[in-house]
């Protein structure tokens, strides 16, 4: 939710922000008048009140017509008072349903445009040569014994899968990896709940353009989170928080319907409705969040570094940006059989965003010790759609795929071979 004060300071902020994510800048003219006669409306009831006491006090020492005369007006006083105080909160409620529809400011030196408008920051490794003809993800995890997407669509569906073996093996390898290098950088391991209430899911901004991609049980009124972001955030709802930055690594299952994906990436395991995650999560100072947000990405580029992907760097133009994020950049992975780069890594800084939806404060000793938003990032450090890009650029010409020296340790083999049969 964006900052009302900041908003009133600067409205052009937020209509730049709009022009550049292509949203309606409109709607800052509508946040302005609704927060003045909200305001206004605040002001009336407060001075009515105010004379419905001082009339309170006065009825006890009055007698006779005047005693009456002023039973006759605190009963009219009581009636306004009601009356405004319901426009009151009409006006607030109004205000807080369109504010919730508005997404974060983004900041100043994002790309504007849309989701082919990002720019390249950085080429980071070269994509390989082979002297024999690729086999993509998908043939290569079924000649290793590694992935099974027949039974996983007999089993569940479209999009679902089995990985199997080596492959289940490499999951938990590249999961493993992610959480050692968390550790190392003093984050605090969680294992997260994969259903949220309302709540926390609305509060993180998974409600609104993205509803649609939220698997919901309504019997039990909760969500199934496509990202411990979702619990991570939350993990602090309506505290004030101490000792920043608090840093967070949370290792779940995540899930995602996928809607309005038909016909996308249906091969294989590049879109599916149910991966693993190791997820990264910040609380900092709202100052600090920029280089905390620059924090996140060399960690995740060092983690790419360890299985030795060749990758790019993108800034997201503010089209593509989810509501909650102000700023986001891309790890993107080469995928030799499709010749392009497909994401791998993101990481967004959401600002004070969520935080002022969750309720998430910190005393700002700065600021007179008041107690203030925090500032939220999160930056993904593996998943399952990285098996994709570590078959395919390490895959060799019979069919076997060399593992990537970090991985060793935790596999047991420097190269998975095709089974027999």
């Amino acid at each position: 939710m964006i900052d009302l004060r900041a908003l009133r300071e600067d409205p052009d902020r937020l209509r730049a922000s709009q022009r550049a994510r292509g949203e309606d800048e409109a709607v800052v003219a509508r946040l302005l008048d609704l927060d003045e006669r909200r305001r206004s409306a605040l002001t009336g009831f407060e001075q009515l009140r105010a004379e419905q006491r001082s009339v309170g006090k006065s009825v006890s020492k009055a007698t006779g017509d005047e005693r009456q005369a002023l039973l006759d007006r605190a009963k009219d006083l009581a009636q306004q008072v009601k009356n405004a105080d319901a426009e009151a909160s009409r006006l607030e409620e109004e205000l807080q349903t369109l504010l919730k529809s508005v997404p974060n400011v983004v900041e100043a030196d994002t790309p504007p445009g849309g989701e082919q408008d990002y720019v390249v920051l950085e080429h980071v490794g070269e994509p390989p040569a082979f002297d024999f003809t690729p086999r993509d993800h998908l043939e290569l995890g079924e000649l290793i014994g590694a992935i099974d997407t027949e039974r996983g669509a007999k089993v569940s569906g479209a999009r679902f899968y089995f990985l199997t073996g080596v492959g289940a093996q490499l999951q938990l390898a590249l999961l493993n990896l992610a959480m050692e290098q968390a550790l190392a950088a003093g984050f605090t391991p969680m294992y997260p709940p994969v259903l949220v209430r309302p709540e926390a899911m609305e509060g993180t901004g998974f409600l609104g353009a993205h509803a649609p991609e939220v698997y919901h049980l309504p019997q039990d009124e909760l969500y199934l989170v496509g990202t411990s972001e979702v619990p991570l955030a939350a993990y602090h709802m309506n505290e004030i928080v101490t000792e920043l930055p608090r840093r967070y690594v949370g290792w779940s299952s995540c899930f995602r319907r996928e809607a309005g994906s038909y016909g996308k990436d249906t091969r294989g395991i590049i879109r599916v409705h149910q991966f693993d995650k190791v997820e990264m999560f910040s609380y900092c100072h709202p100052d600090e969040s920029h280089e905390e947000h620059l924090r996140l990405l060399n960690w995740e580029k060092e983690m790419l570094a360890k299985v030795e992907l060749p990758y790019r760097v993108i800034d997201v133009a503010a089209g593509d940006l989810g509501a909650s994020a102000a700023r986001k950049y891309d790890c993107e992975a080469w995928v030799p059989t499709q010749g392009t780069y497909r994401e791998l890594t993101s990481t967004s800084n959401c600002t004070e965003f969520q935080a002022r939806r969750l309720n998430v404060r910190f005393k700002d000793d700065g600021a007179g010790g008041r107690n203030r938003p925090v500032a939220t990032l999160n930056g993904t450090l593996a998943t399952t759609r990285w098996i994709v890009a570590i078959l395919e650029n390490h895959q060799q010409a019979d069919g076997s795929v060399r593992v990537p020296a970090a991985l060793r340790k935790y596999l047991g083999r420097d190269v998975l071979t095709p089974v027999a049969g």
